[in-house]
């Protein structure tokens, strides 16, 4: 079915002229539901950045953004921020050698590798190996996993997510690398930057499933198709040239070939006094780009402010509406709908939009409201990135940023849970809105999977604008106490970044609309107060922050 008849259909039967148009209530889980299937549909071919796929759902958000009433958010005229991208699809070789014996490493199977540098082809031959443990400085902490050794033109090897520390009690000391919740040190974006810096040739991360979250099969559905990259003057020379990921066998391996014990270094590395070990190894690789330039695009609309001053101060919604794509190198199933993530994410948007434009006159915000879907979360929060550095409006005018991936499929929460809970004072409205919905607000229950650093929140939050993302609750009103964590590892473990991400028989999106009725208030407060939102004492976003905004 072409996407024309699809949205033929829809209006039809009434699932795209009733956006615009009463009577329905301003929030539906029936029109979430409904702009889910459509944009996780085989006819947007799972969204892939630079595929027809965009093409589609770019087409779709801006008739959307048009039907609802809203102006084009980009001051040029139109609903779209070109955010060029380069697609690089690499091909990567490994091997080791070890007294003279060749160790080669089979793609997929032992590990996952490619190249962010904008180049046909990248090698590195017999270079060193070492040992950095988590490879992380971290001058607050005391810490420096790169002590007394230089790394320029060699091969590191490190361990996923932050050091483990214990405290005296044995549990994680919540005042070093924050405990059980992750820290950007964490993320494997900060350990191959970090890696860069210190002038590697290539650094390879070795994948646990626990203390990463999810498994190894992630890593080879999210890394092993076409990437994509911002591309600096230099073409990410600066870049290592090959990052990568090792199975926990693999790495093992090499560890034992090299008279070493993995077990017993991992745990030397929990520690501020660890020294890089050097690995009696030599690392040879080669990476084969097939690049191409990506006219990528973030989709923006507007509605504009009430009041003839605060009208020029922003509040952003975000949501990522990109995914996976399609793999033709799968039998059968190819294409990756990420029905969850983001099409439920991009749904909330579009009904956030619609809800706020249909206020009486006198509801309607005092400062103006940008409804931004991005691309290319997938590939490393891109789109995100790229407005950030590149805003259509001034971030000194940016008020706050709310962000949505993902959306509450099942019923309805007597609480909610914040990623970051604790960062700036947006947590304070969220209180107040929650207390009025009779709900509680939590932290993150899972703060060790890092979500703070792993949607499109952080790359507003890194250039210093309050950012907020609240998830689903974990309190199901008439579901047993284990319903929502059953639901969320049955998630991670059979659908995250799998073609199998579709709508499910028992979404109802009760959930959803409770969600985005909170998430619109929220958003309403702050358009409507008389203060800004700002980071609370002791915050690492705070600084910029500051910094960057004019006395006031």
């Amino acid at each position: 079915m072409r996407i024309t008849r699809v949205l033929l259909l829809l209006a039809t039967i009434g699932l795209v002229s009733v956006f615009a148009a009463a009577p329905q209530p301003a929030i539906s889980a029936a029109s979430l539901l409904a702009r889910t299937k459509v944009l996780s549909s085989d006819e947007f071919e799972g969204r892939g950045p630079g595929t027809p796929g965009e093409d589609k759902t770019v087409k779709y958000l801006e008739a959307e953004f048009r039907q609802l009433g809203l102006k084009p958010g980009n001051p040029n005229g139109t609903y779209i921020q070109d955010a060029p991208l380069v697609g690089i699809r690499s091909k990567p070789t490994l091997t080791f050698s070890v007294d003279g014996k060749s160790m080669p490493l089979v793609h997929i199977n032992d590990f996952v590798g490619f190249s962010s540098r904008v180049t046909p082809h990248v090698e590195g031959k017999d270079t060193d190996v070492v040992f950095v443990g988590y490879g992380v400085v971290a001058p607050e902490y005391g810490w420096d996993d790169y002590k007394g050794v230089d790394v320029r033109g060699k091969t590191v090897v490190m361990l996923i997510n932050d050091p483990p520390v214990l405290g005296a009690d044995g549990q994680l000391d919540p005042k070093i690398f924050g405990g059980k919740a992750m820290t950007y040190y964490g993320r494997w974006t900060y350990k191959y930057e970090i890696a860069a810096q210190k002038g590697a040739a290539a650094c390879l991360i070795v994948h646990e499933t626990i203390p990463a979250a999810y498994p190894f099969g992630v890593v080879v559905s999210s890394w092993t198709r076409e990437n994509f990259e911002i591309s600096t003057p230099d073409k990410n020379a600066g870049n290592v040239g090959l990052s990568g990921w090792l199975t926990l066998e693999a790495a093992t391996k090499l560890f034992a070939a090299c008279g070493k014990d993995y077990a017993t270094l991992k745990k030397a590395a929990v520690t501020r006094e660890f020294r890089p070990v050097p690995l009696n190894a030599k690392a040879s690789f080669t990476v084969d780009n097939t690049l191409r330039e990506v006219a990528s695009r973030n989709v923006v609309a507007l509605l504009p402010g009430t009041d003839a001053k605060l009208r020029n101060e922003y509040v952003i919604y975000t949501a990522h509406w990109d995914h996976l794509g399609r793999d033709p190198k799968l039998t059968g199933d190819q294409i990756f709908n990420g029905a969850a993530d983001n099409a439920a994410g991009v749904a909330v948007l579009l009904e956030l939009a619609q809800a706020m434009k249909a206020l009486p006159a006198a509801q309607q915000p005092k400062r103006s409201v940008l409804f931004l879907s991005v691309t290319a979360e997938e590939q490393g929060l891109l789109g995100s990135r790229y407005y950030a550095r590149n805003p259509l409006y001034p971030l000194t005018q940016t008020v706050a940023n709310i962000n949505m991936d993902g959306a509450n499929q099942f019923g309805r929460t007597s609480d909610m849970e914040v990623i970051g809970f604790g960062a700036s004072t947006i947590d304070d409205v969220g209180l107040a809105v929650a207390k009025e919905q009779g709900r509680e607000m939590r932290p993150d229950s899972h703060p060790e999977r890092g979500s703070y650093y792993r949607s499109d929140h952080f790359e507003f939050a890194k250039v210093g604008v309050p950012a907020y993302y609240t998830k689903a609750g974990k309190k199901f009103i008439g579901q047993p106490d284990d319903f929502a964590e059953r639901k969320v590892n049955e998630y991670i473990a059979k659908d995250y970044h799998q073609v199998s991400d579709e709508v499910k028989p028992d979404w109802t999106f009760e959930g959803a609309a409770q969600d985005s009725e909170f998430l619109l208030q929220v958003g309403l407060r702050i358009a409507n107060g008389t203060t800004w939102p700002t980071w609370k004492p002791g915050n690492e976003f705070k600084a910029r922050r500051d910094a960057m905004m004019p006395k006031r």
